[in-house]
């Protein structure tokens, strides 16, 4: 928004003189004109269809993508079965995914439109010759949508809840059973520390690249960011490749201007004059007004964000309630029908473990080390257990709890249609390698197990 020109614009929408004297931008090239038509094209859409949307108006509330509702998901359903041959029924929403082929049917479809509206508009626009003042507006719409984007995903590390510490199954899980994201996940969430660093990494690129004096260094710093995340999500197969790709164009794009400035200060002695970009208004008050409002959104951004991330760390995060019985119980003993079962592999379905992690919930290892997930109602008053697989819903449990001590659980009741006693006994899970190895500034030799 700062700098040293102003451009007027002739009759014919080329560059006219600058009332001051100055020079004017140069007309710009057919590629360039073309480029610019269907790159702003597709941004704009982008923009309007994505998630990005609602990091723009409404940070920090899950609110449905514009391009999964109405016409727009209809144009993408249509074009996945009529023109790439998708037989089956698209995922759209509630998969976390963004590299469904909903979404790369999506780009397909903005790909498309950008380019019959690219070809319109080069009919109907032939004569003019510069795109000046719509290219800053652009860029302003880029960097707005870059700075919400990275705001939001910085503060949900800042706050560790994109990658939460590991549950307590997830401690028990045999590492070769990981997928690599869960790989990735596990590893980062286990450092709450580094996690908020690359957080503040990220809202610090953000927050920059809003305000009109660091708008410069927030593009590199959140081409920086932008480019660590692409690489982990081609690298751990994280489904978020398509988007994380859209923000590195588009921090390219901001700082594709200012390349001969940065080639001379980084690659050259020679030195580098002040940047020539023209301001959005030629009023220096409207520029100064235009540079407060978006110091007022960034803040705006932040407090939202920040009071999002607090309430879902209440929620879910680590500031959420644990269950009554929260931790690792080892099954010692199993009695189903007056027959005890005993803890052996060649009896795989016996539970070795019960784990209570999150409200609502449990989850059993069996002696093979694979686990069963439950949908678990506990009546701590009345005593009472209820569980219900969460892929067999005709399998049930109903246990009467007694807890003899803090550390012991008994469980009493029909499991599956049978009679069955198990008798539980807590683990210390702070034991553990990982939560108990902490931080050491000084090693004789590397502890690396």
């Amino acid at each position: 928004m700062e700098g040293a020109s102003v451009v007027t614009s002739a009759t014919d929408g080329s560059p006219g003189p600058d009332p001051r004297g100055l020079v004017p931008h140069p007309h710009w090239s057919l590629a360039r004109r073309i480029a610019f038509r269907f790159g702003s094209l597709y941004v704009g859409l982008y923009i309007l269809v994505t998630q990005v949307l609602g990091t723009i108006f409404i940070p920090g509330i899950d609110v449905p993508d514009p391009g999964t509702r109405g016409p727009a998901r209809a144009v993408v359903e249509w074009t996945a079965k009529r023109v790439i041959g998708v037989s089956a029924p698209l995922v759209v929403t509630g998969s976390g995914s963004g590299d469904k082929v909903f979404d790369w049917t999506q780009a397909f479809c903005m790909l498309v439109l950008a380019g019959l509206g690219a070809a319109l508009w080069s009919v109907l626009d032939r004569r003019r010759r510069s795109y000046a003042t719509a290219d800053r507006w652009l860029r302003l719409a880029v960097r707005i949508a870059v700075g919400s984007t990275l705001i939001l995903y910085g503060l949900d590390k800042v706050v560790p809840l994109q990658m939460p510490y590991p549950n307590l199954s997830r401690l028990l899980e045999p590492y070769g059973n990981f997928s690599p994201m869960g790989v990735l996940w596990a590893s980062i969430g286990a450092s709450p520390a580094y996690e908020i660093f690359t957080g503040c990494a990220e809202t610090l690129g953000g927050i920059l690249v809003l305000l009109p004096r660091t708008a410069l260094l927030g593009a590199l710093v959140c081409l920086a960011d932008a480019i660590e995340v692409f690489v982990l999500n081609m690298t751990y197969d994280v489904p978020v490749k398509l988007f994380s790709l859209h923000l590195v164009v588009f921090c390219l794009y901001l700082i594709a201007p200012e390349w001969p400035r940065l080639r001379d200060f980084f690659l050259s002695d020679r030195a580098v004059e002040p940047s020539a970009r023209a301001p959005l208004f030629r009023s220096p008050r409207a520029n100064r007004v235009a540079s407060w409002v978006l110091v007022l959104y960034s803040g705006y951004l932040l407090v939202m964000n920040v009071r999002s991330a607090r309430a879902a760390w209440a929620e879910f995060g680590g500031g959420a309630p644990r269950p009554a019985y929260y931790g690792i119980w080892d099954v010692e003993t199993v009695v189903v029908d007056g027959t005890s079962s005993p803890a052996l592999p060649e009896n795989p379905e016996r539970w070795r473990r019960l784990v209570f992690s999150f409200p609502g919930a449990a989850t059993a290892q069996r002696m093979d080390e694979s686990f069963i997930q439950f949908k678990a109602e506990l009546g701590v008053q009345d005593r009472r257990l209820g569980l219900t697989k969460r892929d067999d819903a005709k399998w049930s449990a109903a246990f009467l709890v007694d807890r003899p001590a803090r550390d012991r659980l008994v469980l009493e009741g029909d499991m599956d249609h049978r009679r069955a006693r198990l008798e539980l006994r807590r683990v210390d899970e702070t034991k553990m390698l990982l939560p108990a190895r902490g931080f050491h500034w000084v090693q004789e030799y590397p502890f690396n197990r």
